[in-house]
C-alpha cells in the first residue's frame, strides 16, 4: 500500500471516529437533555398531584354537599335541606339504553380505552370543528369522574396531565362498570339532583329504571351544562341537546335510525311541578331540626347525605298545627298568650305529633322539646299516684284546710279551703293543700322516683314544693309520663328518630323496640287513670270533654299563671298542650282547663275522626251518691283511726 493510501484511510478512520463521537456526546446530551426534561415535566405536572384513596369506595362520597332527607314513618320524603340525592343505581338494573346515552355523547370507545382515549380526543376535535361548536368533549369518562371527584377545579395543561394519569390509575383499580356504576351516580344533573336516581325521580318522577330512550338522552344532555339546560327553565335547549345525544347513539350503533325518529317525534319533557311535593317547612320545621339534632346526638357527626325516618305522622302533624293555628289565633291575644306547644305519641310511646311553636319561620325554639316549664297541677298525677302506692285510695280521706309545712304554707287557687274531702275530689278539683300534704306524707324523694319511673328524665330536687310542680320539665318529656299511666303501668321509651341511613341505602343507626317496662303496678296505675278520668268529666278538665269516647287527663297551671298545660290521653292517643309567653311573662289568667283543655279538644276530636270509639283500659268513674261519698269518708276515717291507735299500742 502506498503511503498516500494509507494517510487516505488513516483520515477516513479519523473521520468516523470524530462522527461517532460527535454522535455520541450528541445522544448523551439528547438524554440526558431529555432526561432533565422529563424530571422537569415530571415534577412540575405530578408534584403535587392527589393519591387516589387506598379504599375506593370512599369515592362514593367524597365531595359531597351536606344534605339531609326527613322521611315520615312510612317512609315518604317530607323534606330535603340540601342537594337531592337518590338511592344508588345498579348498571343491571338500568334500561341499556341510559347507559348508551351517556357513552354515545361522553366517552363512545369507554370499553376500549384505558382511560385515556387519544383517538376520541382527536375526532372530538374534528367534530367540533365541523360542528363550529363544541359538541363532543375530549375527557373520557374515567377523566371527568377523576376531575370531579378527586382534583380541583383548575383549568390548565398540567391539571389534565395529572387528569390523565390518575385516570389511568383508576381503570386499573377498577373494572369498566364499577366505574360507569360510579359516575352516573355521581354526576350532577342541576335543579340539586346528584346522580342519575335523583335526577330521574326530579325530572320525571319515576325511578332510573323506568327510563324511556327519550329521558335518558334528556339526562345525557344535562351535564354539559346543568343550569343553561335545566329542562324546567330552558326546555327547548334541553331537548335540541338531547336530539344530539340521540343522533350519536345511532352513530354509535347503539340504537335504530327508526328508535331516533320515535324519541326525537316524543321528546322528554320534565314534570310540573317538581316530583316531590316537599311538606311545609312552617309545619315540619321544628321536627326537623329536632330530628337532626337527635342524629347527631346518636352520630356524633352525620355523613353528608344523611336519611332520617321519624315516627311522624305527617296527616296527624298538619292537623297539630292547623287546630293550634286556629285556636290561638281566636284566642291568644285577647288571652296575652302569645306561644303554644302540643306532642301527640301513640301507646307505644313513638311520637305522631309535635308542634314547637305558632311560626317555625319566626322562631325555631321547639317548645315542646327544649322550654322547660313549671308543670303546676299537671305534676299532680304523679303526687296522687305516690299517694296509691302508699297504700291510699281513692277515697282516702284529707283535710283541705290552711296549712303550714316547716314554714310552707301553700294555698289554694281562689283561695277557697273545702274541709273534709276524698283523694279523689282533690284531684278532680286540683286541690293544692291535699297535694302538699300527701307530698309531706310520702317524701319528696319519693316524688322523684315515681317521676323518673313515669318517664320525667329531668333531673328533680327533692323539695316540697315539687308536689304541686314547682319544678321546670318539659312537655315531651310529661306527655311520655301520661303515656306510662295511659298503658297501665307499662313504660315504653319515647321514640321520635326510627333509622338513619345514608343515599346508598346503607343503614348507619337504627332504633330497636324494646320491650315495655312495668315500672307501676297495673292496680295501681288503672286507679290513677279512673280518678284521672273524673278530672275530665266533672273536674277542671271539663273543657277537654270529648264527644264520643271516653278521656282522662290533667290540668296544669304555673305561678302568676305564667305556664297553663293540659294533658291527657284515650284508648288511641296521648296529647300535651302546653300555652304561654316565651319571656315567662304573666299570661290573662289562662289556667289549664281553659284554652289548652280547649285546644287539646280541637285536636283530639280531629285526630279521631276516622277511630272507632275505644274505652280505656281503666273503668270509669263511677258516679257515687253523697250518702255514698259520706259513708266512703267515715269508713277511711274510721280505718286510719285504728291504724293510728294500733300503731300506738306497745
Amino acid at each position: 500500500m502506498t503511503p498516500f493510501r494509507a494517510d487516505l484511510l488513516a483520515d477516513k478512520r479519523r473521520r468516523r471516529e470524530r462522527f461517532a463521537w460527535i454522535v455520541t456526546i450528541a445522544f448523551a446530551v439528547i438524554v440526558i437533555g431529555g432526561g432533565i426534561a422529563a424530571g422537569t415535566f415530571w415534577r412540575w405536572a405530578f408534584s403535587d398531584i392527589p393519591e387516589l384513596p387506598a379504599n375506593l369506595e370512599t369515592l362514593w362520597d367524597v365531595r359531597r354537599e351536606s344534605s339531609v332527607t326527613l322521611l315520615d314513618r312510612n317512609g315518604e320524603v317530607i323534606d330535603v335541606r340540601g342537594p337531592l340525592y337518590g338511592a344508588p343505581a345498579r348498571i343491571e338494573d338500568l334500561p341499556d339504553h341510559v347507559a348508551q346515552a351517556f357513552i354515545a355523547i361522553e366517552d363512545r370507545r369507554f370499553y376500549e380505552h384505558s382511560g385515556v382515549d387519544i383517538w376520541g380526543a382527536a375526532r372530538a376535535v374534528l367534530a367540533n370543528l365541523q360542528a363550529g361548536a363544541t359538541v363532543q368533549g375530549g375527557s373520557t369518562i374515567t377523566m371527568q369522574l377523576v376531575k370531579n371527584l378527586v382534583l380541583t377545579p383548575e383549568r390548565s395543561m398540567r391539571r389534565k396531565f395529572q387528569e390523565m394519569r390518575l385516570a389511568i390509575e383508576l381503570e386499573r383499580r377498577l373494572s369498566k362498570d364499577e366505574i360507569l356504576q360510579l359516575y352516573l351516580n355521581r354526576i350532577y344533573f342541576g335543579a340539586r339532583a346528584y346522580g342519575i336516581e335523583a335526577a330521574a325521580r326530579r325530572y320525571f318522577d319515576k325511578p332510573a329504571a323506568e327510563l324511556t330512550l327519550a329521558e335518558a338522552a334528556m339526562l345525557a344532555a344535562l351535564p354539559k351544562a346543568p343550569s343553561r339546560l335545566d329542562p324546567t327553565s330552558n326546555l327547548a335547549a334541553a331537548q335540541e341537546r338531547a336530539a344530539i345525544v340521540l343522533a350519536a347513539m345511532e352513530d354509535a350503533g347503539f340504537i335504530t335510525a327508526e328508535q331516533r325518529a320515535e324519541a326525537e317525534a316524543n321528546p322528554a319533557a320534565p314534570i310540573i311541578p317538581e316530583p316531590e311535593e316537599l311538606r311545609d317547612p312552617e309545619v315540619f320545621g321544628h321536627v326537623f331540626d329536632f330530628a337532626v339534632l337527635e342524629a347527631q346526638d346518636v352520630l356524633g357527626e352525620l355523613p353528608s347525605d344523611a336519611i332520617l325516618q321519624i315516627s311522624i305522622d305527617p296527616e296527624l302533624q298538619e292537623t297539630a298545627h292547623r287546630v293550634l293555628t286556629a285556636r290561638m289565633e281566636s284566642e291568644g291575644e285577647a288571652e296575652n298568650a302569645g306561644e303554644a306547644a302540643l306532642v301527640a305519641l301513640s301507646p307505644d310511646g313513638e311520637v305522631r305529633a309535635m308542634i314547637g311553636g305558632r311560626d317555625y319561620l319566626e322562631s325555631q325554639f321547639n317548645r315542646a322539646a327544649q322550654a322547660r316549664r313549671q308543670p303546676g297541677s299537671a305534676f299532680k298525677p304523679i303526687v296522687f299516684l305516690a299517694a296509691l302506692e302508699n297504700g291510699s285510695s281513692p277515697y282516702s280521706v284529707y283535710y283541705d284546710e290552711p296549712i303550714d309545712l316547716e314554714g310552707w304554707q301553700p294555698r289554694n287557687f281562689g283561695g277557697n279551703y273545702r274541709g273534709r274531702v276524698s283523694m279523689q275530689e282533690a284531684l278532680r278539683r286540683s286541690i293544692n293543700t291535699v297535694a302538699a300534704q300527701i307530698g309531706a306524707e310520702v317524701g319528696p324523694e319519693s316524688l322523684v322516683d315515681v317521676a323518673g319511673r313515669l318517664g320525667i328524665e329531668t333531673e328533680l330536687p327533692p323539695l316540697p314544693a315539687l308536689a304541686l310542680g314547682a319544678v321546670e320539665v318539659t312537655l315531651l318529656e310529661l306527655t311520655s309520663a301520661y303515656a306510662t299511666i295511659a298503658n297501665s303501668g307499662m313504660r315504653h321509651d319515647t321514640v321520635f328518630l326510627t333509622r338513619i341511613s345514608n343515599s346508598r341505602g346503607e343503614t348507619l343507626w337504627e332504633a330497636h323496640e324494646g320491650e315495655p317496662e312495668r315500672t307501676v303496678e297495673e292496680s295501681d296505675a288503672l286507679t290513677l287513670s279512673t280518678m284521672m278520668q273524673d278530672v275530665v268529666l266533672n273536674g277542671t278538665g271539663a273543657n277537654a270533654r270529648l264527644p264520643d269516647r271516653p278521656a282522662a287527663g290533667k290540668t296544669g297551671t304555673s305561678q302568676s299563671f305564667r305556664d297553663a298545660w293540659f294533658i291527657g290521653f284515650t284508648a288511641d292517643y296521648v296529647a300535651g298542650v302546653w300555652v304561654g309567653n316565651d319571656d315567662d311573662t304573666p299570661t290573662n289568667d289562662v289556667t289549664g282547663g281553659g284554652l289548652p283543655a280547649r285546644l287539646w279538644r280541637d285536636f283530639m276530636i280531629a285526630a279521631h275522626e276516622d277511630l272507632p270509639a275505644r274505652l280505656l283500659a281503666a273503668p270509669a268513674p263511677r258516679e257515687r251518691t253523697e250518702f255514698e261519698e259520706r259513708l266512703a269518708a267515715f269508713y277511711s276515717e274510721l280505718t286510719n283511726a285504728f291504724e293510728a291507735e294500733a300503731e300506738s299500742i306497745p
